[in-house]
């Protein structure tokens, strides 16, 4: 299991998470180049050893276990994974075109959630 960022950090992108990370695994943080550009903050799955330590000091409440994430929000899934098997692996039109056609994911909704 690992854990998601979902649709409550899009827009947002508080970086408290990225502070208590034992393990560096959420991105991009604010020192990364493409942090001003992306919409959201993601969790690399291969990398997360599900400790938790993330998810109280998310102050948008965005992160979840992945077996505990909302229907309606299950296609954050993929989207964390996505990130990292993609851009940070350096296929940057592979990222553009997935994010596009994706991009209901990467619109901030607003409102309650």
């Amino acid at each position: 299991m690992t854990y998601i960022i979902a649709e409550p950090c899009v827009g947002t992108k508080d970086t408290a998470c990225v502070k208590v990370c034992p393990v560096d695994c959420i991105h991009p943080t604010r020192d990364d180049a493409d942090f001003e550009e992306e919409p959201t903050l993601y969790i690399a799955p291969a990398e997360c050893i599900d400790c938790g330590a993330c998810t109280p000091e998310c102050p948008v409440a965005a992160i979840f276990p992945q077996d505990d994430l909302a229907p309606k929000w299950s296609g954050y899934t993929e989207l964390n994974a996505k990130y990292f098997e993609l851009k940070k692996a350096g296929d940057l039109a592979g990222w553009n075109a997935y994010k596009e056609a994706h991009k209901d994911l990467l619109t901030p909704k607003g409102g309650a959630h």
